[in-house]
């Protein structure tokens, strides 16, 4: 039997695993934790052959408790749980020692495939990402250093006023950079951009 356990604050994702796996003869959802520190109790408490992490979580990040967990519980497999395809923090994640990653708009087939995979000792990927892969997504690789600094007070939770302030800058220069970060990574809007951000957060 794989037990696993979830690291997920949206109660309705947590659910529609819980549903769809119910039905599966080797697989037992054992627990599930809203943060970081409430899944190092978890694990330890049951120690779960699989867990299904979230990288952004309250109290510990994923990657933090990624390590903690391997260190303690070195035979665990980890399955790195998120809404974005950033390569920084599939490296992060993978150096932390997760052995599996995949995105969170995944069908549940893909959930219990990336399951099965790792608890058998192999490594699984989101046919949807490429972990080794610096395309044009990566910031580092697009975005200019005052660009970077700027998306990194982006992420949190600065204003454009409060970004001038902060770098000496007028604001119609942080919303010129603004846009020029939305064009560089091929995002839809401010509301993406925010989002790339905050997710973005692990490389800086």
């Amino acid at each position: 039997m794989i037990t696993v356990a979830i690291a997920e604050d949206h109660q309705a994702l947590i659910d529609g695993i819980r549903s769809y796996v119910k039905y599966e003869e080797d697989i037992k959802i054992i627990g599930h934790a809203n943060n970081g520190e409430e899944l190092l109790k978890l694990v330890r408490l049951k120690q779960p052959k699989v867990v299904l992490c979230d990288i952004r979580m309250p109290k510990l990040d994923g990657i933090e408790a990624t390590k903690t967990i391997l260190k303690d519980l070195p035979y665990t497999k980890i399955v790195a749980f998120t809404m974005f395809d950033q390569d920084e923090a599939v490296k992060q994640m993978l150096d932390a020692g997760a052995q599996g990653y995949i995105l969170k708009n995944s069908s549940l087939e893909v959930v219990l495939e990336a399951i099965r995979t790792v608890a058998s000792g192999k490594t699984y990927y989101d046919k949807k990402i490429q972990p080794t892969n610096g395309g044009k997504n990566s910031s580092k690789s697009v975005l200019s250093a005052r660009e970077r600094e700027i998306l990194q007070l982006i992420a949190k939770g600065r204003t454009s006023h409060q970004i001038a302030d902060e770098l000496f800058i007028g604001k119609s220069t942080v919303d010129t950079h603004r846009k020029n970060m939305i064009r560089k990574l091929d995002l839809s809007g401010a509301g993406e951009l925010l989002r790339y951000a905050v997710e973005k957060k692990y490389e800086f």
